[in-house]
């Protein structure tokens, strides 16, 4: 409750603020131009949501990964095959633009946006969702038709912003990245069809994993912690090329990498210098005219558990003066997806993830030969060491009434596990558990109330 008035509050004090400012030249030779408007917007949204059996997932179950591999007891029966339901407001949404701001030649705007997330138990709280300011500047190059615009804050991954059309709240996640992150962003367009992307990224909710070591169990455990890049005193890079033509074609290339400091001390408290660096490129494609779209993404992941990947890295060698060699297992996620219609929309999803393993093999169990165990594999806490591969199929229908929206999804994700050969280790050559392969399937029924303001 003291949230939602610490929101109001901050809202509230907010214009008046704003005006004061633009009201007030900096200096005399500076002079800021009052606003145009503040835009507010968000909505208010409820999910209905069935399961056929247990998955995993986040936000009250609500924010979707992939169904549990079998756990049969005694008796041969599957104890996660549970039917759940689950329905919830808790994705309710407001958010403020600022814009038309002038100082000198530089336009001035800015985004904040929240809503509500389940963090402690069953309480809704509120949590920051974007907050950056822009600045742009027009007329630039011999010609005057090049422009320049720089973002400052927290935003979408740059590889997580084009989205499958569907309706459920992980928008095709683990088959497109799902990250939104402190940034350092800038765009300069050579023409209204070529734009070039460059800059650096922090990790902040979204975040790699590594070994962290526990005390009192006396061994390294796997941890998601913002410790491997802060550490690593090195932000992330992203650079990438947009083509956008005239009849509604937009093709977008680009690569993400990262380099942390999986340790930078040791258990017995000496400094290590570990470090691994990886390199993740995607294509992406969009065609959209009147009432009809459909894109496509493809992402070769190095690691990318930052950006919720199911996947992550392993050791691969302990050197002589105390610091772990490592390699990122690799996988590939992909999604298809169309939608048509206005009013009535009928849109869908055809999503496919593939774990590829490690390019170098990885430190054996001097106990399993041929083995490496799962305490020297660190991955996404939202994916499993025997994980496979995933296919996901999500035809959707959306009929909307002006700002009213009435949805129905279903999702059918199927996912692929192995079965260990020894118990929590993972063949050595690859980081895979690809032996005795099965698929278990989830039947996902979902739907949504969506008014819009």
């Amino acid at each position: 409750m003291k949230n939602r008035f610490l929101a109001l509050a901050v809202v509230a004090l907010f214009a008046p603020a704003a005006k004061a400012f633009a009201s007030e030249p900096a200096d005399a030779s500076a002079k800021i131009e009052k606003p145009s408007h503040f835009k507010f917007y968000g909505f208010i949204r409820n999910y209905f949501a069935f399961d056929s059996r247990e998955s995993k997932s986040g936000t009250k179950d609500l924010f979707y990964y992939i169904p549990k591999d079998e756990a049969l007891n005694a008796k041969g029966e599957d104890m996660n095959a549970n039917p759940t339901f689950r329905f919830l407001a808790i994705t309710s949404r407001v958010g403020l633009d600022v814009k038309d701001y002038q100082f000198g030649k530089t336009k001035v705007g800015a985004k904040i946006e929240t809503d509500f997330y389940c963090m402690n138990g069953n309480v809704a709280v509120l949590r920051l969702r974007q907050a950056y300011a822009t600045f742009g500047w027009d007329g630039l190059g011999k010609d005057g038709k090049q422009s320049t615009s720089l973002k400052i804050g927290q935003a979408w991954h740059p590889i997580a912003a084009d989205q499958p059309y569907v309706i459920d709240l992980e928008t095709g996640t683990p088959f497109n990245p799902f990250s939104r992150t402190p940034q350092v962003m800038l765009d300069h367009n050579f023409s209204k069809n070529f734009t070039l992307t460059g800059g650096f990224i922090w990790q902040m909710q979204y975040l790699s994993v590594g070994p962290s070591y526990n005390k009192d169990k006396s061994k390294y455990e796997s941890k998601a912690s913002d410790d491997y890049i802060k550490y690593g005193c090195t932000p992330e890079f992203y650079a990438g090329v947009t083509f956008k033509s005239n009849n509604g074609f937009t093709g977008r290339v680009g690569m993400d990498v990262l380099s942390i400091k999986p340790r930078w001390r040791n258990s017995d408290g000496d400094k290590v210098d570990d470090r691994i660096t990886t390199v993740s490129p995607y294509v992406y494609a969009q065609y959209s005219k009147d009432s009809f779209a459909v894109n496509a993404k493809v992402v070769y992941a190095s690691a990318g558990e930052h950006f919720n990947m199911l996947s992550g890295y392993g050791v691969t060698d302990v050197n002589s003066d105390g610091s772990w060699d490592y390699a990122p297992l690799h996988s590939t996620a992909s999604y298809l997806s169309v939608k048509y219609g206005r009013k009535l929309q009928v849109q869908g999803m055809i999503g496919h993830m593939k774990n590829l393993g490690t390019s170098k093999s990885l430190y054996e169990d001097p106990a399993n030969p041929g083995y490496t165990s799962t305490d020297n594999v660190y991955i996404s806490g939202n994916g499993f060491h025997n994980l496979n591969q995933i296919i996901r199929v999500t035809p959707t229908v959306v009929y909307n009434l002006g700002k009213l929206s009435f949805g129905l999804e279903y999702d059918i994700t199927s996912a692929q596990y192995g079965k260990y050969d020894v118990a929590k280790h993972v063949n050595s050559s690859n980081g895979l558990v690809d032996g005795d392969l099965h698929w278990v399937t989830n039947h996902r029924l979902l739907g949504m109330v969506k008014f819009t303001f």
